[in-house]
């Protein structure tokens, strides 16, 4: 697509996953997004959803299942997250969600192990996965789509994003939920741990004069 020095963020398009971009979401999971890894071929992220879709993981190995939920998934809006485009093709996927709505899903089992999730009171935007078209990686694609989340999640009220890095270096594969130095550019924290991941979390501000304008924590 380009060279190692591309430097052309300023065109790269963040969109909100909505059902009339469903036909996208399918062709990049379909063509682009794992064609260097056949293992998770056709994935379409259908793991970490607000569906309680535990019960329902051995079904989710196959394929043309896991389609068929993907398209009910998008239209129901149960997978939520955002699509990145260049030059009206789409380079790359984050998946998330509210956390409280994503509890009961099989995404959750594999961040959380046996670690049982707090009840809290507050709300948390949770980051679960980045795919990003292999052609497209180190461009920096993971970095405006986790920028946008930011935005809207504060926008929308949330008291805390969160993400679930690994414990232990891996390859870019198993990276998927993004690397800590991500997140720590963004001003996440650790907060703590599960049985499987770390738990980086990010405060999120609203102005106390006036509860419509959101101020945005400054980046490290």
């Amino acid at each position: 697509m380009m060279g190692n020095e591309w430097n052309d963020m300023n065109n790269i398009n963040i969109c909100k996953l909505t059902p009339e971009r469903l036909d996208d979401y399918l062709y990049f999971f379909e063509n682009i997004a794992h064609t260097d890894n056949k293992e998770w071929d056709r994935c379409y992220c259908v793991n970490f959803c607000s569906d309680n879709n535990l019960g329902i993981a051995e079904l989710l190995r196959d394929p043309e299942v896991r389609r068929t939920y993907a398209i009910k998934y998008v239209n129901e809006n149960i997978i939520q997250g955002y699509l990145a485009y260049y030059d009206g093709q789409v380079i790359g996927w984050c998946n998330t969600n509210d956390k409280k709505d994503c509890l009961g899903c099989f995404g959750w089992q594999i961040i959380s192990g046996k670690t049982k999730a707090i009840e809290e009171s507050i709300r948390v935007k949770s980051v679960f996965c980045f795919t990003v078209a292999p052609s497209m990686r180190g461009k920096h694609v993971a970095t405006a789509l986790l920028e946008r989340v930011i935005q809207d999640a504060t926008k929308e009220g949330y008291d805390y994003i969160e993400s679930y890095p690994n414990k232990t270096e891996s390859d870019m594969y198993y990276n998927f939920v993004g690397p800590i130095g991500l997140y720590k550019k963004f001003g996440f924290v650790q907060f703590g741990e599960t049985e499987n991941r770390l738990v980086f979390r990010k405060k999120l501000y609203v102005k106390d004069t006036d509860k419509n304008l959101v101020k945005l924590e400054k980046r490290n």
